[in-house]
């Protein structure tokens, strides 16, 4: 049996039966492309973060889009019709992602879709022997975190994880300042986002589903719910089944910086956290707006918070992160970083400059990406790297949640003997999706 015909008959049993386990065998590796071969992508959620990455992808040299999904008509037509203006050739349309994975000359996707999505598209898209740019945080759940992980090595794929930071010059000069142990010994790191967004749209009644939209599709895996527009576009992610609020949102960026600083590879520590939702009754969202949590290891400790419906933070800044050293605090946001110095004796202890200027980064991750497809090398972003900032950001939210101190074991995958934690670990999926486990 060909390849194709292999996936399209999985694709129907899927439809028929359910969501497939990550399937036997193993797809074969893609041969490495030379710089004048074109790297043949699709989108897969192309509303907001997604149609950003697939822009930046084509503004390289030797890309090109063959296929968009998406479950809402009006989005899709739109995509495909501006790829078709922009470059001159209209990608094919879909509104079945697997369909799309079928493509015989597919050599990779993005998966732009909200975060409750992710894991079973790129499970299936690395069985199809696609490569993959998933958009942080890598999933919805720690569970699907991990099987993620699986997926991508199982099946050889290049994975890159939309954590861009990674990428970026002046976030690079920052860490290697602090790892060279110019700032002194580092202590602590206290990370924030506050931003208007984050306390969700007001609250509206449910209305019928909007016509071009397959919102039963776009539910998923995810439990049957009414439609409202306040846990739809733009604002989904401030709903537990499909996101995570400001802490995973934000949290995917910075929480991976404050681990890079101390070479953290392994989830590891306690994790407390308190706060609520305290803004206002008049807006849509279970998430939390206000929240501080704390993550506790042997000689270092990152404190993150965020404060929803106000753009105001430390450092003047709505968003970043100060590193707290014996000799020196560094700041940095995606503007760029700076030091304060501690002084002693009349004297800095680490020379003062001015501040470094940064920009967004987002194009830098995306050339790295198609780098290291063609050169099947991994990414500055892994599946290891974004599955263990993603858990990360769920502790904090378990925490609040569960209104416990959090002990992780890696070994067992559990909170030990805390059952309401350890609940909050896999998602239920609704049939006739079904989790992708081995």
């Amino acid at each position: 049996m060909n390849r194709r015909k292999f996936i399209s008959q999985s694709s129907q049993w899927s439809l028929a039966a359910g969501w497939t386990a990550i399937h036997p065998g193993l797809a074969p590796l893609l041969p490495r492309k030379s710089a004048n071969e074109k790297i043949l992508v699709g989108l897969i959620g192309a509303n907001s973060m997604g149609w950003g990455i697939l822009s930046h992808a084509l503004r390289q040299p030797n890309v090109e889009c063959i296929g968009i999904c998406d479950v809402d008509q009006n989005v899709l037509g739109r995509r495909t019709e501006e790829v078709a203006k922009q470059y001159g050739k209209k990608p094919q349309a879909f509104s079945d992602f697997r369909k799309l994975l079928e493509l015989k000359d597919l050599d990779a996707v993005i998966i732009g879709t909200p975060d409750h999505w992710h894991c079973l598209i790129m499970v299936e898209a690395c069985w199809a022997g696609k490569d993959v740019y998933v958009e942080k945080p890598m999933a919805n759940s720690i569970a699907e975190c991990t099987v993620m992980v699986r997926a991508a090595r199982k099946y050889k794929r290049i994975v890159q994880v939309g954590q861009q930071q990674r990428s970026g010059k002046h976030w690079q000069e920052a860490m290697d300042f602090i790892h060279t142990g110019q700032i002194g010994s580092l202590r602590k790191v206290h990370a924030w986002a506050n931003f208007n967004y984050g306390t969700g749209q007001p609250k509206a009644p449910d209305e019928p589903i909007p016509a071009g939209v397959d919102f039963d599709t776009w539910l998923g895996p995810a439990p049957s719910r009414s439609f409202n527009k306040t846990r739809f576009h733009g604002s989904w992610r401030m709903f537990w089944d499909y996101g995570g609020g400001l802490m995973t949102d934000w949290g995917a960026h910075l929480i991976d910086i404050a681990l890079w600083a101390k070479k953290i590879t392994s989830p590891s520590g306690y994790v407390m956290a308190g706060g609520g939702n305290f803004y206002s009754p008049d807006f849509a969202h279970e998430t939390f707006d206000t929240q501080s949590v704390l993550y506790q290891f042997p000689d270092y400790t990152i404190t993150w918070e965020h404060t929803a419906g106000i753009q105001s933070g430390p450092y003047n800044r709505p968003y970043g992160l100060a590193f707290l050293g014996n000799d020196a605090t560094l700041v940095i946001d995606r503007g760029g970083w700076e030091i304060f110095p501690e002084s002693e004796g009349g004297k800095f202890k680490t020379p003062a400059f001015p501040k470094r200027s940064g920009r967004e980064s987002h194009e830098e991750h995306v050339r790295n990406w198609l780098e290291c497809i063609r050169e099947r090398k991994e990414p500055n972003c892994t599946v290891e790297n974004g599955r263990l900032t993603a858990m990360y950001c769920h502790f904090g939210n378990i925490a609040l949640r569960t209104h416990s101190l959090l002990d992780w074991n890696e070994t067992s995958h559990s909170f030990g003997q805390n059952q309401s934690a350890n609940r909050l670990i896999k998602p239920e999926y609704r049939k006739p999706w079904v989790f992708p486990e081995e």
